[in-house]
């Protein structure tokens, strides 16, 4: 069971509890991305159960007709037992998502595994069209050049400060050079995509910054946030804008958890004061 202090960034361990989290995002006019919490698998197993799921989830969200998509991470589904598995498993799963009309996102790990999930979405792109996405992080050198590359390809691209700490001979550390790095991805992509653009961040700035730019070359475009982060926002500029908040669920939840109270002083603020409180 999920404790109530990990309740915030993750939607219980069912897939019934994310559905009805997102449902209740939906009524304030927030979208959802759902993601069914794994990854790095060594054992094909497993893979297969969470691809399974994935594909039960599809036809949960297509029945209940909530706004929603699905997102997955390529090690969850086979990676690293080969970019073999990896690809026969997302087509499955976005052959059936795209049957249902439920948008598949492809989540972006570390950099060693960026030319893999880059050819998989261009291959899944290719073959339905606008029904799937990708992430880019501004934070890898060679950000620029596959931003250029996704330029023609249908589908959306997500666009993050990036994690991971690679190495500095692979990406860029400094965060006001990440931040330079974001501004001039999005600046592309506003004015050299047909929308399909969706700005990852929870910094007021870069939001502020996309919102210029939909203003200035008129394309669309979508705010992504994570659940539990800044979600009095959300709804403030869901009045406005489309957004989407990423919902994470499952049983493998403490690693995430985890992660989120640590990456940012707020969150962990947050966590203590409900320890200190309970």
């Amino acid at each position: 069971m999920i404790p109530p202090i990990a309740n915030r960034f993750v939607a219980g361990e069912s897939p019934a509890t994310a559905l009805e989290h997102v449902r209740q995002l939906n009524e304030r006019d927030v979208s959802a991305i759902v993601n069914l919490l794994g990854e790095h698998y060594d054992e094909h197993d497993p893979v297969a159960a969470d691809a399974a799921e994935y594909r039960r989830l599809v036809s949960d969200i297509a029945n209940s007709g909530l706004e929603a998509a699905i997102s997955v991470k390529p090690s969850q589904l086979g990676l690293d037992l080969g970019e073999d598995v990896f690809r026969a498993e997302l087509t499955e799963v976005v052959d059936a998502a795209a049957d249902r009309g439920v948008f598949v996102w492809i989540d972006m790990e570390d950099h060693t595994t960026t030319d893999a999930t880059l050819d998989a979405f261009e291959a899944m792109a290719r073959r339905h069209g606008s029904g799937v996405g990708i992430c880019v992080q501004a934070n890898l050198r060679r950000t620029r050049a596959d931003v250029r590359r996704l330029a023609d390809v249908p589908g959306k691209v997500r666009f993050v400060k990036g994690a991971y700490d690679p190495p500095s001979d692979v990406a860029y550390s400094d965060s006001d050079r990440i931040d330079e790095e974001y501004r001039k991805l999005l600046e592309y992509a506003f004015e050299h995509y047909d929308g399909g653009i969706g700005v990852g961040s929870h910094d007021p700035a870069m939001i502020e910054f996309a919102k210029a730019l939909h203003d200035w070359y008129g394309t669309d475009f979508e705010i992504q946030m994570l659940m539990g982060v800044r979600e009095d926002a959300q709804y403030e500029l869901a009045a406005e804008y489309d957004v989407w908040q990423y919902v994470p669920y499952g049983d493998r939840w403490k690693s995430y958890f985890y992660r989120r109270v640590t990456e940012r002083t707020d969150n962990l603020k947050f966590a203590l004061r409900a320890v200190l409180s309970g």
